[in-house]
């Protein structure tokens, strides 16, 4: 590996990974909104934080991508075509169910994020893999946060 970096394939994990911050941001909103039952409160505080975090990274991801000398997302039919990460539109979601969806959402961005950093590595890109290992983190708190959320009920 030389020690210049190659960016040339890092805008193309990071933009899609974007995208699919957006749609974990969304669907952790939605589920925020539309969340009831005896633990409402706790939840509801819950995805409100995590969804607060998700969003936190989406503008330096695509800063990100900007600094490397790519383009990042334009349009919310771009974060459509991209994302990874499913979608819920279905009207009573459980609970239960929308923790255990959002859970595994994370577990799945986390090995994205993974996937992501292996394209830094190898383009010799240390900035941005330094802040994946930090998203990593984030979303498996995020996934072990709702696993024991739902092992508790």
């Amino acid at each position: 590996m030389s020690n210049k970096p190659n960016f040339q394939g890092v805008p193309g994990a990071l933009t899609p990974l974007l995208a699919d911050m957006f749609a974990l941001y969304l669907k952790t909103k939605n589920f925020h909104w539309h969340i009831s039952g005896p633990h409402f409160r706790e939840y509801h505080l819950l995805l409100d934080a995590q969804a607060a975090q998700i969003f936190a990274t989406t503008d330096a991801i695509a800063e990100r991508v900007r600094k490397v000398g790519g383009t990042t997302l334009k349009s919310i039919g771009q974060i459509a075509k991209l994302q990874r990460v499913k979608d819920n539109d279905a009207d009573g979601v459980g609970a239960l169910d929308m923790l255990r969806e959002l859970h595994d959402d994370n577990v799945t961005l986390a090995g994205i994020l993974r996937e992501a950093h292996e394209v830094c590595d190898e383009a010799g890109d240390v900035a941005s893999a330094s802040l994946l290992e930090n998203w990593i983190d984030e979303a498996e708190e995020r996934a072990w946060f709702l696993a024991q959320t739902i092992s508790a009920d």
